[in-house]
């Protein structure tokens, strides 16, 4: 299954897995490989700024799943006329890699742009998850969302104050409307992306309640990767959910879907941030450390063992 922010004609005719490289480089995190190929084209950076930028975004993610979720991963750069990511899209299974992704950069890109960037991070999560029927795309788009600014607090790469102030911004995005039937049955860019990050933010929460916060949505989807739910093998959603509530011995996942797959519940998101302790006081976000769930707020986003990367 492919994933991506943005529908692009494809440079090339044939498959993305299959256009032309110029040259390639391997770099190793844990025990898994990810092979980086360069398509033609000349660009302002040097290459090893955009290694390091991969990388990056690769020890993030394992950071967060406590290994990388593959054991070979490819990635295409691609470059075409312009500043920053352009495009980010990811399959499973393709070209004899269980992940594949292919990434698109502007050749005027800066260091600052791929400092700034969460794409590549986003994309790789969808590694992480076992390719769903298309009505439970949200899914797979809602835990790319919410998991990679966690991802990069945990690696170092962002505070605290900056996600919890986007996601405080960003996630009514993901409210239902007046014609809302459901996650499953509401396939608005609203509802996908940030509709299923408002399901993973509450199975975050309740997972932790539920377990006196020794657990989270994190441990969930630990289990899921370790039970071989990756990209490159396809799940019915149920069994995704059962998997990653099993790892955390509660019923969250497999309940809260029950209720907000055919139904437009709300989330209490105003509720969420103040048990959590979290305001926006003149635009600038302040953490009350004496709220009922405090510590979950912190456990959220606390480092577990960072991850490197080896070049």
């Amino acid at each position: 299954m492919a994933f991506g922010i943005f529908v692009w004609a494809q440079f090339h005719n044939g498959p993305p897995w299959q256009h032309p490289v110029a040259s390639s480089r391997t770099i190793r995190i844990g025990n898994a490989a990810i092979q980086i190929d360069f398509g033609p084209g000349s660009f302002d950076l040097p290459t090893e700024t955009i290694l390091k930028w991969v990388g990056n975004s690769a020890s993030s993610v394992a950071t967060y799943y406590g290994r990388f979720p593959v054991a070979r991963d490819r990635v295409l750069i691609e470059f075409a006329p312009g500043r920053g990511i352009l495009r980010g899209t990811s399959w499973g299974g393709v070209g004899g890699f269980p992940a594949f992704h292919r990434m698109v950069l502007g050749d005027k890109t800066t260091q600052s742009d791929l400092d700034e960037d969460w794409e590549m991070t986003h994309e790789f999560i969808h590694s992480a998850f076992p390719s769903v029927d298309d009505e439970h795309h949200w899914i797979e788009e809602g835990l790319a969302v919410y998991v990679e600014p966690i991802a990069r607090v945990q690696r170092g790469f962002l505070l605290p104050e900056k996600i919890w102030a986007d996601m405080m911004s960003d996630m009514p995005k993901g409210d239902p409307g007046s014609s809302d039937r459901g996650l499953d049955q509401t396939h608005t860019w609203g509802r996908t992306y940030w509709g299923g990050a408002q399901f993973c933010l509450l199975a975050d929460v309740m997972i932790r309640e539920q377990t006196h916060n020794r657990k989270g949505l994190q441990d969930a989807l630990r289990g899921i990767v370790d039970a071989g739910g990756t990209i490159d093998h396809d799940w019915p959603v149920e069994k995704a959910f059962e998997t990653g509530d099993r790892a955390t011995g509660t019923h969250v996942l497999s309940q809260l879907y029950g209720s907000m797959r055919d139904t437009p519940k709300p989330v209490d998101l105003q509720g969420l941030w103040q048990k959590l302790g979290v305001s926006d006081s003149g635009g600038r976000i302040r953490f009350d450390d004496h709220a009922p769930e405090a510590d979950i707020r912190k456990a959220i986003t606390r480092s577990p063992s960072i991850i490197p990367v080896s070049f």
